[in-house]
């Protein structure tokens, strides 16, 4: 058993959340049991994952996608409402790590998938959300072909990207934004990249990469946001000996 603040205390001060201005509260949205056995993480807070965290008996649910956000009605919809009676009535504590997890270097989502396809991280950002840098531009010196990269995003990300391939045959940089960030292919080719990927697509991201002759590639907003919730996730079950599980609840968005 560990307890319940400190964990919390853990995972704001690793993510630094009291830097980042954000569209929703990030940490802990709905307090539960006090003392934490079983830690569930997913990328997003819904009925669903709540359900599921309820049915494994964990008492404390990390969301990279929070409850709680700016762009939602301040009096409770009947959905919200419904969760929130699951997650109270079980006890199940409710945390989320948005923009805080887009953006750390180490175990930050872009950085994470950056690592898993092959590219260092150049130390260079791109991508200013809410007034903080999320995204990372990686560099492989030797190049990656362009095939074999989509490859790899296939493989990492577990589906089949959409892939604009305008840039040269030769990867040898990429910036990546996880989730929704189509618009930011403008930066990707101001700074010369040969590539750009994130999770959603946007109607002007085809023009935008035939034209600024780079490649665009979508490969999911869900299936780019799975890597630093998971990595938190076993973060915390190492250094607080709980029990840990990724609760895979896949959005093909």
């Amino acid at each position: 058993m560990a307890s319940r603040e400190e964990i919390i205390a853990f995972c704001d001060g690793l993510l630094d959340v009291a830097a980042f201005d954000d569209y929703g509260p990030n940490g802990l949205q709905v307090p539960g049991a006090t003392e934490i056995e079983r830690v569930a993480t997913t990328v997003s807070a819904h009925g669903e994952s709540i359900d599921a965290a309820v049915t494994e008996g964990t008492q404390l649910l990390l969301a990279h996608h929070g409850l709680f956000w700016d762009f939602h009605p301040r009096a409770l919809s009947e959905q919200m409402a419904s969760r929130l009676r699951t997650a109270l009535g079980a006890g199940l504590n409710v945390a989320g790590y948005h923009l805080p997890l887009d953006a750390h270097a180490e175990i930050g989502n872009n950085a994470l998938l950056c690592e898993a396809l092959g590219f260092q991280r150049s130390g260079e950002r791109l991508g200013i959300v809410k007034g903080s840098p999320i995204g990372v531009i990686g560099r492989n010196a030797d190049g990656v072909p362009a095939t074999e990269l989509v490859s790899r995003v296939r493989e990492a990300c577990g589906q089949d990207p959409l892939v604009f391939a305008a840039g040269p045959e030769l990867v040898k940089s990429i910036g990546i934004i996880t989730g929704s960030a189509a618009s930011e292919v403008h930066e990707a080719v101001g700074m010369g990249l040969d590539a750009f990927l994130t999770g959603e697509p946007a109607e002007h991201a085809m023009a935008d990469a035939r034209e600024g002759r780079i490649h665009f590639i979508a490969a999911g907003h869900y299936a780019t946001e799975t890597f630093g919730i998971r990595r938190l996730g076993d973060l915390v079950a190492e250094r607080f000996h709980v029990e840990h599980r990724f609760l895979d609840i896949p959005n093909p968005v």
